[in-house]
Order: structure tokens, then C-alpha cells, then sequence
């Protein structure tokens, strides 16, 4: 009797299972997967979560950053409002926190229009005038010369001047009609037309210029002011007939800025009254100040004609410097002529009451001197 109440007990706890089984795997309707989905959804994701840290173990046991992997970013700072409405509400991101909503890009608010200056009568314009380091260059603040001419020229065939202006940024208030603006920046200039009519209106001036500043040096010292000056010429000094072109500016003294159009120049740097010229090429960039450091192998070197070694120096002594091959370099006359010569070798002529004394030179670059030439 007791086996058979035990069975009986056994019997009905597996129905219960399967029943409960059963209802599980048999439920109706709309959501008969549901179930599944809610299981093998976890299970897939934990899956290939561990095919990832496999494969990742597989490659050696430490995760490589590639070259074109991105790396991590800050987060953006906040956009600046916009005075616009909000873009609608957030999408929450799976696991939690918000995933952001895409974004109009920001763009800064429109130039506003120009206004007619109060000076500004009927049947009369305005123009607001500025100018550039060229299209994307930032706004040139000073060293401007604006000058407004007549559009057609006058009976002599002269463009009359009406205006002219050296602020920055000028207003020209003119009769409506036909005009051409020209603006001068150092050695650049700018010029167009301009129709004006009844109302303010914005002219903005491309000049993609730069400042060169120069300076020569011996060695390590600075040749000073007076003593060197220099001479720009468009171009380069290798191009053909660069030796016929006159210079855009000559007898530039040190620490001058000279403004240029942007693009290949050279120097022709002289120090002193002798032989010493240096050649030079540079490049000037639109918007930037390039210093050009010239440098010299030459030394200053006095003469005297003496009776004897420490004598005192011979009056109405003329003087030639001449050069190996026989030319002459320099000239000069006086009892104590200071001449700057290049680095080389030398013969130095002295003639003194109808007599004539010579003495071999040798200069050598920064080292200044005194040579006395022996009247025997």
C-alpha cells in the first residue's frame, strides 16, 4: 500500500512539470514568442560578448590600439543658445543615459548690414571701406592710404581726386554716382569701381601683402645703423636680366618695415663705401613681418703713411686699393682713410709728394685694424 501511495506521488509531480512545460511553450496569441525573444536576446548578446574576449585572448593577451582606431573624445562644451526652440525630446540609450540627438551645426550670426552715417543728405551714399591680408586673411588695422577718384578722367585726361583718407577703416559720404577706390599699402595697392546709389554700402579690399624687415651683421655684431643699407628688387637674382631691374625700394636703412606684395624678392645689402655687397633672395608671406638677418665677411681697416713704425701719419696722401687681378676698389684721400673691405687679399697704393708706396693687405672677416704703410 505504501509503494503505491509513493507512486501515485510520483506520477503527479511530473504532471505538474510538464504541465508547467507545457504552458510556457504553448502560449497563445499575439505573444507566443515573446518569451523567447526575452531569453535568447540576453543569451546571443552574452555570447558574442565572450567570442569577443576570446578573440581578443587569441591575439596575444593584450588589446593593441590601431593607428586609425579614434581616440577618446572630451566632451563638447555646451552650444552657445541660439535664441531657437528646443529640438525635441531626448532618445534614451540602451543601457541606461541619453544618446544624443543630432544637432544643426552652429553658425555665427550674419554681418550686419551697413548704416547710413547721420552726415549722409538726399541723393547722396556712404561707403565703408576696409581692407584684408587677402580672402582669408584677418583685417589690416593701419598703414592704409584710401584715395576716391572720378571714374572718368577730366578734358587733360586726369582722374580728378575727390577724396583721400589714411584711418583703417573709412567712410566716404559722396554723391551717388561713378567712382574708383584705390588703397595703398606700403609698395601694394588696390584699386576697383564702385557704383554708389542712395544708401551705406561695404567695399572690403583683398591685399595679400607683408612687412620685410632687415638687418647686417659681421659675425655676431650687429653692423650699425648708417654704417650698411640695403636695396629691394621684385624677383629673383638668378632670373634673366635680374641685374637691369631698378629697385622697388632703395637705400633701406636697418629696421626699416617695408610692405610688399606677397611673393619672391632679393637684397642687395652694402656695407660701407667699398666692396662688401651681399646678394640675397627671401620669400614674403601675406600677413607676416619676415626679418632678414644679412651677414658680411668683411672688416673696417684704416690707413696711414708713416716715416716710421708709430710715426705720425703723412697729410695729402692719396690712396688706391686694388684688387689681385690689378682692378681698382677703392679710392680715397686724407691723412686717415677708414675704408670697409670684403675678405680677400689686397694691394694698398700710397702717394705722397710725387712718390708712390704699396704694402700687401689681407682682410679678415670682423677682425678691424689699422695699416701703416712705411714712405721709404
Amino acid at each position: 500500500m505504501e509503494t503505491n501511495r509513493r507512486q501515485r506521488v510520483h506520477r503527479l509531480e511530473i504532471a505538474s512539470i510538464s504541465a508547467e512545460n507545457r504552458a510556457v511553450m504553448t502560449m497563445a496569441g499575439p505573444h507566443r514568442h515573446t518569451h523567447w525573444r526575452c531569453v535568447l536576446l540576453p543569451a546571443i548578446a552574452l555570447a558574442l560578448a565572450a567570442t569577443a574576449t576570446s578573440a581578443q585572448s587569441q591575439s596575444g593577451g593584450a588589446a593593441l590600439q590601431s593607428p586609425s582606431q579614434a581616440l577618446p573624445l572630451p566632451p563638447s562644451p555646451p552650444m552657445p543658445p541660439t535664441g531657437r526652440a528646443s529640438p525635441g525630446p531626448s532618445m534614451l540609450a540602451p543601457g541606461g543615459g541619453t544618446a544624443p540627438t543630432a544637432q544643426a551645426p552652429f553658425s555665427p550670426p550674419p554681418i550686419p548690414l551697413p548704416q547710413p552715417p547721420a552726415n549722409m543728405r538726399p541723393n547722396e551714399g556712404a561707403i565703408l571701406a576696409s581692407a584684408r591680408y587677402g580672402r582669408d586673411g584677418a583685417l589690416i588695422n593701419g598703414g592704409l592710404h584710401w584715395r576716391v577718384y572720378a571714374d572718368k578722367p577730366d578734358p587733360t585726361g586726369v582722374f580728378r581726386l575727390i577724396k583721400e583718407e589714411r584711418s583703417a577703416q573709412p567712410t566716404f559720404v559722396l554723391p551717388a554716382g561713378g567712382y574708383i577706390l584705390h588703397v595703398s599699402f606700403g609698395y601694394a595697392s588696390v584699386a576697383k569701381p564702385v557704383q554708389l546709389r542712395n544708401e551705406a554700402m561695404r567695399e572690403v579690399f583683398d591685399i595679400p601683402a607683408g612687412g620685410l624687415r632687415i638687418e647686417g651683421r659681421v659675425g655676431n655684431v650687429r653692423i650699425p645703423t648708417g654704417q650698411i643699407s640695403f636695396d629691394v628688387f621684385k624677383g629673383s637674382q638668378f632670373e634673366p636680366h635680374a641685374g637691369e631691374r631698378r629697385p622697388i625700394a632703395s637705400g633701406v636703412i636697418t629696421g626699416t618695415i617695408v610692405l610688399v606684395p606677397d611673393g619672391t624678392y632679393y637684397i642687395v645689402s652694402k656695407y660701407g663705401d667699398g666692396n662688401s655687397v651681399v646678394r640675397s633672395d627671401i620669400r614674403v608671406a601675406a600677413g607676416k613681418l619676415t626679418d632678414i638677418t644679412v651677414t658680411h665677411r668683411a672688416a673696417a681697416i684704416m690707413f696711414k703713411l708713416v716715416s716710421k713704425r708709430g710715426g705720425e701719419a703723412l697729410a695729402n696722401t692719396d690712396w688706391a686699393v686694388l684688387s689681385p687681378a690689378g682692378d681698382i676698389v677703392k679710392q680715397s684721400k686724407g691723412a686717415f682713410p677708414r675704408v670697409i673691405l670684403a675678405e680677400g687679399e689686397y694691394k694698398v697704393i700710397a702717394r705722397n709728394d710725387n712718390r708712390v708706396y704699396q704694402q700687401d693687405l689681407t682682410v679678415i672677416p670682423g677682425v678691424d685694424g689699422e695699416i701703416e704703410v712705411l714712405a721709404r
